[in-house]
């Protein structure tokens, strides 16, 4: 065994630039006398949490709202909370140095093994790599800027609204500034305007400038709401065993996804309930078929159900295929080196079980 791992580089070799970034080959030879060491994987969950920010910030003339604008539903108080915008889960394959197997090929033979960027089999005596599903994760999306915070704001927002000594005269500036940005606005729609924009482009700019300014002009009585997303990936490494509501993370109002130990957040529970355990094939007789002599090893995985739960609701489900519920079986190698119709083999990186085993192309 130790001289097959250091007489491994042999084999070792860049594949095409189509699959050079995330494979390579290992190839059957005299110098690593016709056999290959490889791992079979273990499988991890990578859990991503999508969460959803809200900052909510009261304006300054708040308390004249209603009094100045007829507004019943201003902002009184600074707030923050999150909640949970969605939860993907990316099952993945990582090599287990505990589930090493070396296939022992026939002298002569150069077949050929072709490892994914994990280092787990992919394929066998075939370079096109099986389509595997990608996917899809959410990315953290910032800020933007509030009403008050915009080109319009400072535009609007003059001197005196914000110098007079008197609160309730600074309200009253706002507000008779809004009445005139809406009568502008009104009259630049019916057409009674002194300087009408001399074309449609123009009139819409007018109006799009109206309308932002006076959203600056009422936010400073109605305040103002941030939101942003911030995206957290914690990987689960499951076992053979079934989990039962442990905490994974905490969700806190301020600060979002948080550590466990964290007791500012509430906790997110996991749960996994095994499905089915993967089982050693069986002949005509049902009787447990033996592993073939040097054979390619792989594993037959078991399947499960991961759930996440939140403050008692359900925010994210998955089955997956799990490695660790199932067996590791073997294949005759001498499917591999058949001068008349090698097979060639595609191995799910994920798990390490057949997806397809047929002649090579």
């Amino acid at each position: 065994m130790n001289k097959l791992l250091t007489t491994l580089a042999a084999g070792l070799v860049a594949l095409t630039p189509a699959a050079a970034q995330t494979a390579q080959r290992l190839t059957a030879s005299k110098a690593n006398e016709y056999g290959l060491i490889y791992s079979l994987p273990t499988t991890v969950v990578d859990i991503t949490i999508e969460a959803e920010h809200t900052e909510c910030t009261p304006g300054p003339f708040y308390n004249y709202s209603r009094l100045k604008l007829g507004v019943d539903n201003a902002i009184t108080a600074p707030s923050k909370s999150v909640t949970i915008k969605s939860v993907t889960f990316t099952p993945r394959g990582v090599a287990d140095n505990d589930n090493r197997w070396l296939v022992q090929f026939k002298a002569g033979s150069t077949p050929y093994i072709i490892l994914a960027d994990n280092n787990c089999p992919v394929a066998v005596n075939t370079d096109r790599l099986p389509e595997l599903p990608e996917t899809e994760l959410p990315e953290a999306v910032k800020a933007g800027p509030t009403p008050l915070e915009t080109d319009a704001a400072r535009q609007a927002i003059t001197q005196e609204m914000t110098m007079s000594s008197s609160l309730s005269k600074r309200a009253d500036l706002v507000a008779q500034r809004i009445f005139e940005l809406r009568e502008t606005r009104s009259d630049l729609i019916s057409g009674q305007a002194e300087n009408t924009p001399p074309d449609g482009k123009s009139l819409q700019l007018a109006l799009d400038n109206l309308t932002a300014q006076e959203d600056a002009l009422t936010a400073m009585f109605t305040g103002t709401t941030k939101k942003y997303t911030t995206v957290t990936t914690i990987t689960f490494e499951p076992d053979s065993e079934s989990v039962n509501s442990e905490i994974f993370a905490r969700l806190s109002p301020v600060d979002g996804i948080v550590d466990i130990n964290d007791l500012s957040g509430s906790p997110i529970y996991l749960s996994m309930d095994i499905i089915s355990e993967g089982s050693l094939p069986v002949n005509e007789k049902g009787e447990t078929k033996s592993f073939p002599k040097g054979g390619l090893a792989y594993n037959i995985p078991g399947t499960a159900v991961i759930r996440l739960t939140y403050d008692g609701q359900e925010i994210g489900r998955t089955e997956v295929s799990l490695s660790q519920l199932g067996v590791t079986f073997g294949l005759d190698p001498k499917l591999f080196t058949d001068k008349k119709e090698p097979s060639k083999l595609w191995l799910d990186p994920t798990t390490g079980a057949i997806i397809e085993l047929g002649p090579v192309d």
